[in-house]
């Protein structure tokens, strides 16, 4: 097969999976419990794509500013500062460290 059929299966998939979604009765989505286990899977969800991307490189993993501006950005997290204020930390802990020569 090819990419562009691939592209067009995954792309029916993500509409059906869309669809599915308006299906669902507001009766199961108004459930308390339904929406603390999508609040935590919400919030799993962002923390791997987080790790995985400030340790990944292609195959390998590496510990490189990426790190250090996460470690930053956790730290003002818990300093429980705002978003914009975690944001800006990270980035500035980033550049500081790249500015120090860590890759």
């Amino acid at each position: 097969m090819n990419f562009w059929l691939w592209v067009l299966v995954a792309a029916a998939i993500a509409y059906l999976t869309k669809l599915l979604g308006y299906l669902v009765p507001a009766k199961v989505l108004a459930n308390p419990r339904m929406s603390r286990v999508a609040g935590t899977l919400t919030i799993g969800l962002l923390a791997s794509l987080t790790v995985v991307n400030a340790a990944a490189s292609g195959t390998a993993v590496v510990l490189d500013a990426r790190v250090g501006a996460l470690v930053a950005a956790a730290v003002a997290l818990w300093l429980k500062a705002p978003f914009l204020v975690v944001v800006i930390v990270g980035a500035l802990a980033a550049a500081g460290l790249r500015l120090l020569g860590w890759p």
